[in-house]
């Protein structure tokens, strides 16, 4: 075999060439990403370790060349760089050449040479190698040149947008496959809820489960798209820990309950969701296994007890790194070896001592502690995913362009990520924004190496004054398993700081940005930020006049708790300076949330999410009394006290402006999760016009629809049936003559045992059963058109009378699809939702949003037989795949009401015109001379003033228009008083046989507080 200097001077002298060409576009800017592509296709682990003739053959033939020690040297995978030079390279190539290693875990070095080098590696390897990598922000956590995505818990920062980290982790994957790699070892499903963890801690999307596990997953399904297997890692959980297990041992004293409910829980979710492996963590968690100094890692316990026969798990088990101290320093290299085989692992990670560790296990075998049944099976698994991740015909990387195809979309990526990240974590003097240049503005930057972008752009800009503290060298990486990376030193004083604060006093500023930069990741010794900083920091706190912006790890928010103003970034880098400078000038709103709590008044998920257009002020500048407004606090409190409803949000805006927005009660009358302000509800009916009428609205505008004519010019299912010549107005008003309702599931369930019918339904998502109506019930592909034909068959009632039917908006939707082109969720995200930054507003919220900020609704024993919890409550809107024209739709309360600000203001939001004036006045007044209905809308009772039952409340106004949802939801707008009311909750938790929240009269009673509220 040639050695690898010779490889480069034969057949692969083009590499060579491209070599030096790549390295002089490295530190180019990257190319712009053009578009991001939510794939439909996901690889799952069965698609790794799935059996066909032509596998199964590979998998025998090469399996049957190799040699007793060969087979277990294929369970190991060994650490190289491509930045340690020739005696590196020759070690490496001796563990693939005379060993037989099964693969290769790189760490740092650069993109053309690591590229080169597996080119070499596999060209020398009689088995081809499993190339893997710890890449965890991307490849640009090991590779110079290639810019890095950012770490988790920035990621964990941005609410409510899972399709996001989806994208992320397929352009993770698509750098994979760039560069020859097979496997990535993220995400990391970590749930840090310690802030003193010295391992993890930025490395964890946050302390939420749900929002772990969503994220986590989304991350995963990307990069397996792109067929990269990835590994949920360090099972089982590695997040409540103070100790480096690259040092010590970790311990984790918790017993198996909280386990369960805690730490295991995003792992569950992930082999649910089809992960291609799982790593083991290094800790010693008693409740699993309490022998001494065993870490979970070799403990038969941990591997093969709990992982793989109580979970289920059945893809590649990778230990993490056996070189690391948490094991190594009570097993030595062979030991740890053997013992990770014994417990049920099947790959090793960075074993150490190849050679000995083979003969420990060889002998092993002999004494009958493993026995070559188990080891075959594991090297023939192994074989199997090679197989199928193409190994069988290795195709040499190309190194042309290879640098700017491995930054091609993080630019782009990068960029939304850090606006979407940005979070206001407190804001109490509103006119300090934006910055403008009228006002004195004063920079403060602590910790910078140099003078910061985001205080250059404002001298630039608003001849902002720059002051210096403490700069410091630049932090560095910070990859957690460099053990040597050290601090760089800051000189600072006390006598300094006062200084400054005495200037900052004299000049008068009118804003005072302080911000902190260039910390460490590491909690270690307050993350780097020495005493006269915090001092200065806590002195500046104080000033009401500051804006405290953290650039890093928000876990350092802890020096300054008591900023009445204060934004976190996340991160310390050009982009994350560019989104708060964007933020800074009104160009940016911060829609992110706290990921971890960092101070007992900051808990996780505070974020101010208010859009500067549509902005929460005090009551009496909107001309309302506050002192009346806390009257709604104890009606709201009430339905909670008497079990109306588990919990509630209420908002009320007037003027264009938030008057009162609050939260009551818990998710589930077990009082678990409390509710807040970024909670969604099913908003059930409310979906009506939030929705579909909102779509006709606009089609009707565009001249694309006219509701004079009938449902068969647009519809061409209703062509030849007695649907055909109902007119698009009657359907709007509920006088077409459709009846009310069609129980679409009742002929779909067993009618003894009230259960679904597996010839309609799978427990499983597969090819012929997409459609998801709720956990583990996924319906046959075809009954949307079923449903269609059950409709176009239902009798039709005497025309010219008004009859409230879910059918009418249902026939609706599918008119709106039919004109458009796209789904009805597609069309209204396009047109409304997106535009309005209405972020939390969506159907099917599993898909997007963690599950503790979705309100469940009924404990459902009548067809799903479950609780409700992130589907739609309604069975029909859940057999049309949660998206229909009369259901489906979820919201929290603020997003919701921006939809409505908009109708209130005749069309606009913002300076941009979503609907016209003449169309938002025809839909919302009254249509019918025979009912109180607008054109989708609902209104008062035309003789309110009069009625013993007014309705929604007496002091509503004629011109009002809304609706309700029968999960316990209203909004109501009303023009003359310039008032948007929105109240939600999810009253048919357990059961829709409550009926308190009607006989207390809860939603009518707070709207008549806001009308006593209007001075």
């Amino acid at each position: 075999m040639k050695p690898f200097n010779a490889f480069l001077l034969s057949g692969n002298q083009q590499f060579n060439t491209q070599h030096s060409k790549s390295l002089r576009f490295a530190g180019y800017l990257c190319m712009l990403l053009s578009a991001l592509i939510f794939s439909t296709k996901t690889i799952q682990a069965q698609d790794f370790y799935k059996h066909s003739k032509a596998a199964d053959k590979w998998v025998n033939h090469t399996f049957k060349k190799m040699s007793k020690a060969d087979r277990i040297a294929q369970l190991m995978i060994v650490r190289a760089h491509s930045n340690l030079g020739a005696e590196h390279i020759q070690a490496v190539t001796q563990l693939v050449q005379q060993y037989h290693v099964g693969g290769l875990c790189f760490f740092q070095g650069g993109p053309v040479r690591q590229a080169l080098l597996t080119n070499y590696y596999q060209s020398i390897a009689k088995t081809p190698l499993m190339i893997c990598i710890d890449g965890e922000w991307g490849l640009g956590m090991r590779l110079d040149s290639v810019i890095s995505f950012p770490r988790q818990l920035l990621l964990g920062a941005i609410s409510d947008n899972a399709p996001l980290m989806y994208t992320v982790g397929k352009a993770i994957g698509e750098q994979c496959k760039r560069m020859g790699i097979q496997v990535n070892y993220a995400p990391v499903v970590d749930i840090n809820n310690n802030p003193q963890n010295p391992v993890i801690n930025d490395r964890s999307f946050g302390e939420d489960k749900y929002k772990v596990a969503l994220y986590g997953t989304a991350i995963m399904q990307g990069m397996q798209s792109e067929n990269i297997m990835a590994c949920a890692k360090h099972f089982p959980g590695h997040g409540d820990v103070a100790v480096d297990s690259h040092k010590d041992l970790p311990v984790i004293n918790k017993s198996m309950a909280q386990l369960d409910s805690l730490e295991l829980y995003p792992f569950k979710a992930l082999i649910k969701a089809g992960v291609g492996s799982v790593m083991m963590g290094h800790l010693f968690v008693p409740a699993i296994d309490t022998t001494e100094h065993l870490a979970t890692s070799i403990s038969k316990n941990a591997v093969t007890g709990l992982l793989k026969n109580e979970l289920g798990f059945k893809g590649i088990t990778f230990t993490d790194a056996l070189e690391m101290q948490g094991i190594a320093k009570f097993f030595p290299a062979g030991q740890a070896a053997l013992q990770s085989l014994i417990a049920g692992n099947d790959m090793l990670c960075l074993p150490g001592d190849v050679p000995g560790s083979i003969q420990l296990i060889l002998q092993a075998i002999k004494d009958k502690k493993l026995s070559w049944d188990d080891i075959n099976a594991r090297v023939k698994k192994v074989l199997l995913v090679k197989y199928n991740m193409g190994l069988a015909k290795f195709t040499p990387i190309d190194t042309t362009n290879l640098v700017n195809d491995l930054n091609s979309k993080t630019a782009q990526l990068n960029e939304t990520l850090a606006q979407q990240a940005i979070t206001a974590v407190s804001f109490n003097n509103h006119s300090l924004l934006p910055v403008n240049a009228t006002k004195k503005i004063a920079y403060v930057s602590i910790g910078a190496n140099g003078i910061p972008f985001i205080a250059q752009q404002l001298q630039n800009s608003y001849n902002t004054h720059i002051y210096s503290f403490a700069n410091k060298a630049k932090m560095g990486n910070e990859v957690m398993d460099n053990l040597n990376s050290r601090e760089p030193f800051t000189q600072s004083d006390s006598a300094t700081a006062n200084r400054l604060l005495q200037t900052i006093t004299a000049n008068q500023y009118d804003l005072v940005l302080v911000g902190l930069h260039n910390y460490s990741r590491r909690p270690a010794n307050n993350f780097g930020i020495d005493a006269p900083s915090v001092y200065l920091l806590q002195q500046l706190q104080q000033l009401p006049n500051a804006i405290i912006i953290t650039f890093g790890n928000p876990y350092a928010i802890s020096n300054v708790c008591s900023a009445t103003n204060l934004v976190s970034a996340n991160e310390d880098t050009h982009d994350t300076q560019m989104a708060v400078y964007k933020w800074l000038t009104d160009s940016l709103t911060a829609k992110g949330t706290l990921p971890v709590s960092v101070c007992t008044n900051l808990p996780y998920g505070t974020g101010l999410q208010y859009n500067s257009w549509f902005p929460k002020t005090n009551p009496e500048l909107a001309g309302m009394n506050a002192t009346t407004l806390l009257q709604i606090d104890s009606i709201a409190q009430e339905g909670v006290d008497k079990g109306a409803y588990p919990g509630c949000e209420v908002l009320a805006a007037r003027n264009g402006k938030i008057v009162y927005h609050k939260a009551f009660g818990y998710l589930n009358p077990d009082e678990q999760i409390p509710v807040t302000l970024q909670t969604v509800y099913d908003l059930a009916s409310v979906t009506k016009i939030s929705a579909t009428t909102v779509a006709i609205m606009k089609l009707v505008d565009e001249g694309k629809i006219d509701i004079q004519k009938t449902l068969g010019d647009y519809l061409p299912q209703a062509k030849g049936t007695n649907k055909a010549g109902l007119v698009l107005k009657d359907i709007l008003l509920h006088q077409a003559g459709l009846v009310p309702f069609i129980s679409f599931y009742k002929e779909t369930i067993d009618s003894i045992t009230g259960k679904p019918l597996p010839q309609y339904f799978a427990t499983q998502k597969d090819a012929q059963h997409q459609i998801r109506v709720a956990e583990n019930i996924y319906l046959r592909n075809d009954w949307d058109d079923t449903i269609m034909q059950r409709i176009m068959k239902s009798k039709l009632l005497p025309h010219g009378h008004y009859v409230y039917s879910d059918n009418d908006f249902i026939l609706l939707a599918k008119v709106v699809e039919a004109v458009t082109g796209k789904p009805l969720n597609e069309y209204v995200s396009e047109q409304f939702y997106e535009p309005l930054k209405m972020i939390s507003t969506t159907f099917s919220p599993r898909k997007k949003i963690p599950l503790d900020q979705i309100a469940p609704t009924e404990i459902e024993t009548h067809f799903r037989n479950q609780q409700m919890w992130g589907d739609v409550h309604d069975e029909g809107a859940a057999m049309l795949g949660g998206v229909a024209g009369h259901a489906g739709l979820f919201s929290n309360a603020y997003d919701l009401a921006q939809l409505y600000q908009m109708l209130l203001n005749k069309g606009t939001m913002n300076g941009k015109r979503y609907l016209s004036e003449k169309v938002v006045n025809e839909f919302t007044a009254y249509n019918s001379n025979i009912s109180r209905r607008g054109l989708g809308f609902d209104k008062p009772e035309k003789n309110n003033a009069n009625s013993k039952d007014p309705y929604p409340c007496k002091s509503a106004s004629p011109l009002t228009f809304g609706h309700t949802g029968f999960t316990g939801t209203c909004v109501w707008v009303d023009p003359q008083y310039n008032l948007v009311y929105i109240f939600l909750s999810n009253h048919v938790d357990p059961t829709r046989n409550n009926n308190l929240l009607f006989n207390l009269h809860i939603r009518p009673n707070i709207q008549e507080v806001l009308y006593k509220a209007i001075q």
